[in-house]
């Protein structure tokens, strides 16, 4: 018999049960709970924790051991001089607005973005091309602006999905602009709000006890890579390319956290540097990947107003110049493989491309994985082509050089005028100017040294500062020779692509693609995990608590365990339906029920979570089935194929 059908799209997606799902089975709540919580700070209970230590350690082999990089723990609180060379302290801010009534605090951007796109709601409802989703949540209803069913102008229309199609390209005069054009107000309370304001997003302390020395928690783990850029260097034996990664906690002072796991003050971020000769952005794997498809917004597009995406090969994109280069495209095809891996449905996946305003200045290139939830596209992990900025900001504030010393196989013999001076004469005549005439002359582009030096031919010559001043130069202070130069070794500072992952914000949409109700029961959720992030792979069933079947159960665990499968054992006194229902809730993919049967005849019946199909077996050959299906060597329908259907009758003789 083959493996069933089942229908996953009976019931249309209900957040609500979701979320009652995740809150009942503690997959996360809010912290600090019992004191009344502090918004976007979350603990992760136990499935929680395994489900994103299972991501993580997909990560981990997915980039890290496949693309042999070099693994980071750096530190969390860093001294305040770093974050000022790299732009954070001047740069790393949202912008905000005020009610002018009450004072809440609400996000510029989140603020126009969701007023319009309840209005565009309200106006296809009023149409009558769709209609309100029905809430009973009070909470929800104040925190979101309200879809009243008001039909709009159809250039009005147009005027808004412009808006949103290009709203992460507006500045905070923009935002503020829009505001009064289209008297958005605070939602929560119909008050108009006030001019947007930067409010800078990392969270400031001092490092030791005097408070001499003012530090911040890190918002991103990037600044610890390219601190450590040269002895990662030296590890590497002193060879470009390479990337190193991080896994760690980072924190950002959110405005109006309101989102969920998808908007907190303290996260894991996953990070990569790939360190990468400017003058040579291919990748030696990018023909393993350059076949994949993949759905692109890009900057032109939104620019015009549009969010029409397309799709087209890794290949193509880069060869077109869509994206900038074949390093960054590789980086790009390897998320959506491990995005589409653990469990992110495909066709809600999509990469869009940073427009102008909102892409940092020294980016070359910069795509967002963007994954469809509930509340729209959530960029859930950012890959940025970074340029040279980072190591250069950091050398020249620091004085250590952060760049690759390149032996080249063949010397590069190179002529040029260069300028000789009689320092002794020259600080006699010029005095304090001579040091800035030196670097003026010595700064001159080859052309205006090959005239000073036909001039001095002639018996003097002038140079004139910026400013004006002019200096009478003589072939006694300064002669102007050509020299041959032989350069055996290339110094360079590397380019960096960094492929950045919100963990958090990956595993609540994994949730959210990954939730439906039985078509029979919509009470009965199910979390349907891929087994190779599922917090719990196997369930063991015995079929009550009698003694004998103890010995049974423990040789089955001992089993799974060797065969590195984790398991649990339920033995509670409900009926094993029940069990299954509430397993199938955590996203338990696999179940094994121990009855008499396989005390007698050492036999177990296998049973699939989503199809709730059971195939029976002895007990070595269900272990076998069912650790090939967690390390994802078989599918469910060819486990069928090597498993008979169980009939919902053992014989015991």
């Amino acid at each position: 018999m083959a493996a069933s059908v089942v229908n996953k799209t009976a019931h249309s997606f209900d957040k609500s049960r979701l979320e009652a799902l995740l809150n009942r089975r503690f997959f996360y709540a809010p912290a600090f709970e019992i004191y009344g919580g502090v918004a976007g700070l979350y603990d992760y209970g136990p499935p929680g924790s395994s489900l994103q230590a299972n991501i993580i350690s997909e990560w981990r082999k997915h980039f890290i051991i496949e693309e042999g990089m070099l693994e980071l723990d750096t530190t969390i609180m860093t001294p305040a001089p770093v974050f000022e060379t790299s732009g954070h302290v001047a740069r790393f801010a949202d912008w905000m607005v005020k009610d002018t009534k009450t004072g809440d605090v609400l996000r510029a951007d989140h603020l126009v973005g969701g007023v319009l796109e309840a209005r565009l709601a309200g106006d296809k409802e009023a149409r009558g091309q769709a209609a309100a989703p029905p809430s009973d949540d009070k909470k929800k209803k104040k925190k979101t602006a309200k879809a009243a069913a008001v039909k709009l102008e159809d250039d009005v229309v147009k005027e808004y999905e412009t808006i949103l199609a290009q709203l992460d390209n507006y500045t905070g005069p923009d935002l503020g602009d829009l505001c009064r054009k289209y008297n958005i107000r605070n939602p929560d309370t119909d008050n108009e709000v006030g001019e947007p304001q930067q409010f800078n997003l990392m969270f400031a302390s001092s490092i030791g006890p005097t408070g001499q020395h003012p530090g911040y928690l890190r918002p991103e783990t990037a600044q610890g890579h390219f601190l450590n850029f040269s002895r990662l260097l030296d590890f590497n034996n002193g060879r470009v390319p390479f990337a190193s990664a991080q896994i760690g906690r980072s924190f950002r002072n959110e405005i109006s956290p309101r989102a969920g796991l998808l908007r907190v003050r303290e996260f894991t971020m996953a990070e990569i540097e790939h360190y990468v000769d400017p003058e040579d952005k291919s990748h030696e794997r990018f023909a393993d990947v350059s076949s994949q498809v993949l759905t692109l917004l890009d900057r032109k597009v939104q620019e015009s107003g549009s969010s029409q995406t397309v799709q087209m090969t890794v290949g193509e994109a880069v060869a077109s110049g869509v994206i900038a280069n074949e390093t960054l495209g590789y980086f790009v095809a390897r998320i959506y493989q491990f995005l589409v891996k653990i469990g992110i449905n495909p066709e809600r996946l999509r990469f869009r491309q940073h427009m102008g305003n909102e892409m940092a200045h020294y980016a070359t290139d910069c795509w967002d994985a963007e994954i469809h939830n509930s509340t729209g596209w959530t960029e859930c992990v950012g890959c940025a082509d970074r340029a040279a900025y980072d190591l250069t900001v950091h050398s020249d504030r620091t004085g250590h050089p952060l760049v690759v010393r390149q032996a080249l196989k063949e010397p590069i013999v190179t002529e040029k005028e260069v300028a000789e001076w009689n320092k002794k004469a020259l600080g006699k005549t010029f005095k304090a100017d001579a040091g800035v005439l030196q670097k003026l002359v010595e700064e001159l582009p080859e052309s205006e040294l090959l005239r000073l030096k036909s001039e001095l031919t002639n018996g003097s010559t002038v140079v004139k500062t910026a400013d004006g001043k002019e200096f009478q130069l003589t072939p006694e202070l300064l002669t102007i020779e050509r020299k041959v130069f032989k350069q055996s070794i290339r110094e360079y500072t590397p380019n960096v692509i960094e492929p950045s992952f919100g963990l958090g914000r990956i595993l609540y949409t994994l949730l959210e693609h990954s939730f439906w109700a039985r078509e029979q029961d919509v009470e009965r959720g199910v979390l349907s995990l891929p087994p190779l992030v599922a917090p719990t792979k196997v369930l063991i069933v015995p079929l009550s608590a009698r003694e004998e079947f103890a010995p049974i159960v423990q040789e089955v665990s001992a089993k799974l365990r060797k065969a590195g499968v984790f398991s649990r054992v339920d033995d509670s006194n409900t009926s094993i339906g029940k069990r299954y229902a509430r397993n199938d809730e955590l996203g338990t993919p696999f179940g094994i029920t121990v009855d008499f049967a396989s005390v007698k005849k050492r036999t177990m019946t296998l049973r699939e979570r989503d199809t709730t199909d059971q195939r029976i077996g002895s007990i070595d050959e269900v272990i076998d089935v069912v650790s090939e299906l967690v390390n994802g060597n078989i599918t469910w329908v060819q486990a069928c194929e090597r498993l008979p259907a169980y009939d919902g009758v053992q014989a015991v003789e």
